[in-house]
């Protein structure tokens, strides 16, 4: 291994080397607590230390490095406590997900790391939104994200590499191509020479480096990244290594030939390095050996910290209340005039509102910026709030949630305009498993707002008329909004962007024109949890929400029935169900209706939950009504057929007459 070509100071090379060593001891301790039964799993980082401790020694303390579970020397090097670390791993309430989750999936602030989800592939768009908050702010900072050969399969590689170079973020993104997902080689994974060949796809520097040899590590990428911090541009680094263990302890390297385990551990980077470093006379025996006995006994001192914390009693009230980051809300009156005005055009001024209350607010979406979104709900934004901050974006719906979400991380707000509802499902994965528990396990939150423009009547078909919001009131950790009215929607909306929570703010098309109501020019804020009681009566309880709302005013317009309660939920998590209950034990019966299909939807657990708190009041059967079990279908007839209305006012006259 060829080291001497590599200019590094030896008070460097010395700390590299020490730097090394901590991780691979750290290693083959956990290795016998495994064994013992102490820790539960084990992703080992052994052979492949010389890249962690490379990029995280050239990249400056500030700038954010997102690892994956092998980079153990990653934390390490940027000084964690270890007895923290060790904590982390035992389920003890001092490591950093407090026993919520394992492993190396949990950051730091402190330490600006940012830990990996399992599903691999949404960091490297959440390191996208890092570097994009710096670039906004004018800071010559890099961001570094790690991930192996094996996730390179994924779209989210695909899609956050393609962002980077459209928007020229300066993020190093890291393949450590140890030779093996799991027990897939390679030639089975990619069928390129090399993976930093796919550089050139995206436009994109690229470089392969022996992520066996520290010194050239270190060297290249410090002189990468200086450049980079002066000239803002993504760069991909292949790491050529190898996993010398399972993938984790359990699966064993049996599917390895024993021939090419021995070739790469004659290349073991720490063993090649202390060597080279005592023949270059840096170091000798006796100094690497002092060196061994003062990582060991630290080791061992912080082991002991972590064994003799007491272990995790469970308090049900704590992991209810660290599901959301704690936000008081602001009541903010309106002052100024009323305008009869649309919902689209209330969300758009409440839009542009927060746009110039909150500066450090993105809004980002594909159509977004010049063009005003496919509903004009941005038009103009541009001229107003510039291309920087009005972002459109390349369709790529999963690499944008995860690029809001690093936004939100480093200290900015996001808007997303999912173009439709419908296309949520391209970026499910960062929505449900990123946003919505990154405050549950290590408590970041997800500073981001959803736009979800939702709902049929428009003849748009399967693909542009879903109402899908039981997707995400299924997931703790997210909030949906689902207003009906003009008024509501804008004051709601300031909320959502003010709140530090993710939200999924879902707006009906077909209301986006065809709904007016007297809005106040000024900002304002409306709190969420709260339903809204539309009409008043004594004999029924109508609960919906959205378009509902007005099918369900017409429907009782028409029906001539002036007795019943109507209450619009406006927010479906958190959801006003004490309001519900208030109803139905005034008017002993119940009514849900909603758009969605019925099977699974927000009416079946609001009928639950009335019938396990308030079944001595019911004076009939609780009506669940919603749209029917299929796709929504574009032609005409059989969309209105789809559609819940008719069979609301059916169900309705019949509980009436129960």
């Amino acid at each position: 291994m060829d080291y001497k070509q590599f200019k590094v100071d030896e008070e460097t090379q010395v700390k590299l080397f020490k730097s090394m060593l901590l991780p691979r001891m750290i290693e083959e301790k956990m290795l016998i607590l495994l064994r013992q039964g102490k820790i539960s799993k084990w992703f080992s980082g052994i052979g492949q230390e010389a890249i962690s401790v490379g990029v995280t020694s050239a990249l400056n303390d500030d700038e954010y490095i997102l690892p994956m579970h092998r980079n153990l020397a990653v934390f390490t090097t940027r000084k964690i406590p270890l007895y923290r670390l060790f904590a982390q791993w035992q389920g003890k309430a001092s490591g950093f997900t407090q026993g919520r989750d394992r492993s190396f999936h949990f950051g730091s602030q402190e330490h600006r790391i940012i830990g990996m989800i399992s599903h691999l592939g949404p960091q490297l768009g959440v390191a996208d939104g890092i570097a994009l908050a710096h670039k906004l702010r004018n800071e010559n900072k890099v961001t570094a994200v790690f991930t192996g050969e094996g996730a390179t399969s994924e779209g989210d590689f695909h899609e956050a590499l393609n962002v980077a170079s459209v928007w020229n973020l300066p993020v190093l993104f890291c393949i450590e191509n140890n030779g093996y997902g799991l027990s897939t080689p390679t030639n089975e994974q990619y069928n390129c020479q090399h993976l930093a060949d796919k550089g050139k796809g995206y436009g994109m520097e690229a470089h392969i480096i022996d992520g066996n040899n520290i010194l050239e590590v270190f060297s290249k990428v410090k002189t990468l990244v200086q450049d980079m911090r002066k000239h803002p541009r993504p760069v991909l680094l292949e790491f050529k290594t190898f996993r010398m263990r399972g993938h984790e302890e359990a699966s064993g390297t049996k599917y390895v030939p024993q021939e090419l385990m021995d070739t790469w551990a004659d290349k073991d980077p720490l063993e090649n390095y202390a060597e080279f470093l005592t023949t270059q006379q840096v170091l000798n025996n006796e100094l690497i050996t002092d060196y061994k006995e003062e990582i060991q006994a630290k080791i061992e001192t912080d082991l002991q910290k972590a064994f003799s914390e007491d272990a995790i009693i469970p308090s049900e009230s704590k992991e209810l209340s660290e599901v959301y980051k704690s936000y008081e809300f602001k009541k903010i009156k309106p002052f100024s005039k009323v305008n009869n005005i649309r919902l689209i055009d209330a969300i758009s001024q409440g839009l542009r509102q927060a746009m110039v209350k909150f500066d450090q607010l993105v809004i980002m979406g594909q159509d977004v910026a010049d063009y005003g979104g496919v509903f004009k709900i941005t038009e103009g934004f541009v001229d107003e709030f510039g291309k920087e901050r009005v972002r459109n974006t390349p369709i790529c719906e999963s690499a944008i949630v995860s690029a809001a979400m690093g936004l939100s991380i480093n200290g900015m707000k996001a808007v997303m305009e999912m173009q439709f509802a419908d296309f949520a499902s391209t970026g499910f994965n960062p929505i449900v498993n990123y946003l919505a528990k990154s405050y549950y396990r290590w408590g970041e939150h997800a500073d981001v707002v959803i736009r979800m423009p939702c709902g049929g009547g428009v003849a748009a078909g399967p693909f542009h008329s879903q109402t899908n919001e039981a997707w995400f009131t299924k997931t703790p950790g997210l909030k949906v909004v689902y207003p009906a009215f003009p008024y509501d929607a804008k004051g709601l909306l300031a909320t959502a962007i003010e709140d530090p929570n993710p939200v999924l703010f879902f707006e009906h098309k077909g209301l986006y024109r065809s709904s007016y109501q007297e809005v106040p020019e000024d900002y304002y804020t409306l709190p969420f949890g709260k339903a809204s009681l539309i009409k008043e009566g004594g004999s029924i309880t109508i609960v919906t929400y959205g378009a509902g709302v007005h099918w369900a005013l017409e429907t009782l317009e028409k029906l001539n029935i002036t007795t019943a309660d109507v209450l619009d939920l406006r927010t479906l998590q958190p959801l006003d169900i004490d309001a519900v209950y208030k109803s139905v034990k005034k008017t002993g019966k119940l009514i849900v209706l909603q758009e969605d299909s019925l099977f699974g939807g927000i009416a079946s657990d609001i009928s639950s939950l009335v019938m396990e708190h308030c079944f001595e009041y019911l004076d009939g059967p609780i009506k669940r009504v919603g749209s029917l079990e299929t796709p929504i279908p574009f032609n005409a007839a059989l969309e209105e057929q789809y559609l819940p209305k008719t069979r609301f006012s059916i169900a309705l006259q019949e509980l009436m007459a129960y």
